[in-house]
Formats: structure tokens, sequence, C-alpha cells
């Protein structure tokens, strides 16, 4: 069985820029997930601290309204891996899930880190590198020129153990073969 990740899709990241390219086509996705009756599990990044713009109180750290009405399930967690201290691995379990796919945001860092936690876990993992975003850019890392997606999906794909495909591969490579 297969799962969608959508992760940390939520107003205080999604509002920072124009994302709609990248929601435009975690959406595709989610409809491809949805017609094959697949799951979609959104992840939601939370905090306690009543300052942060990720406290669960806040509309901040809402789902986007442009995708959360597609969550079957919601995992919230407090760390950049979705499997550290949340119940995501169990909920997998109970699916029969074997095999994640990944998007969402920000790519450098909860997307990356969930599809190297999966990995490690025994899962077969397919990071589609142009569904995830990031708020950070080449000022960010003081790095000129440097392309964080593209950056994260090379060092993910060269590990020869995390799939990557941008939304065409993934058309291709698997939403063909079900048509």
């Amino acid at each position: 069985m297969k799962a969608l990740l959508v992760i940390d899709a939520q107003n205080i990241i999604v509002e920072f820029k124009d994302f709609q390219q990248e929601l435009n086509k975690i959406e595709s996705i989610i409809q491809d997930f949805k017609e094959n009756d697949e799951p979609v599990i959104f992840i939601r990044n939370i905090d306690d601290d009543e300052t942060s713009p990720f406290n669960k109180e806040l509309p901040s750290s809402e789902l986007h309204h442009s995708l959360k009405g597609y969550a079957d399930i919601v995992i919230e967690k407090k760390s950049p891996s979705a499997f550290i201290h949340t119940e995501l691995s169990e909920k997998l379990d109970q699916l029969g899930v074997e095999h994640l796919f990944i998007t969402g945001f920000n790519t450098e860092f909860c997307c990356q880190f969930t599809a190297i936690a999966a990995y490690d876990r025994g899962y077969q993992v397919t990071f589609i590198e142009d569904a995830t975003g990031t708020v950070n850019d080449e000022a960010t890392y003081e790095m000129k020129e440097l392309d964080v997606r593209g950056f994260v999906g090379t060092v993910l794909h060269w590990s020869n153990v995390i799939e990557v495909l941008d939304i065409e591969e993934y058309i291709e490579e698997y939403k063909s073969r079900r048509v």
C-alpha cells in the first residue's frame, strides 16, 4: 500500500511567499491518491510556546485552506521528522503502508528529515522534489546561487535509497500505470 505525506502545508509557511505552483502540484498528487483510495496524511508542525507562530491554537499554524479538506489523517509533530514522538509509524502499520510519497514544506528540513527517517524505518520512499517548497534561499544559507530544492533532491537521489522524481516523472512512473 502507498500513502502520501503532505508535510507542513500550514498558513505560516504557505503564505510566506508565492507557493502556488507547489500547491498545485501537491493537489494534483493528492487527487491521484484519492482516486485510487490511497491514504493522504497531513503532517502539522506545532509548538506549545504561546509566542510561536506554530502554536497549535493560532490560525497561522492551521493547515492551509487550499489543501486541508483533503486530509484523511492529520499527525501533529514537534520535530523536523514526522516520525519522532508521533503516532505516524503506528498509523502506517495499521494501514499496511510500505511506500511513502513525500511532498510539502520545508524541503531541506521537515521533508528531507521525514524522507530519511522513513527509509531508516524500512519504507520505500519517493520524494517528489518539485512538490516541495521552502521559505529559505541562497541568502538564508549565505551560498550564492544555491537552489535549495535542487540540492536536497540531488543529495537524496545520490543516496541510491530514496527515489527522487519531479511531477512529470511521478505521472509517468505511477499515475500512467494505473490508467
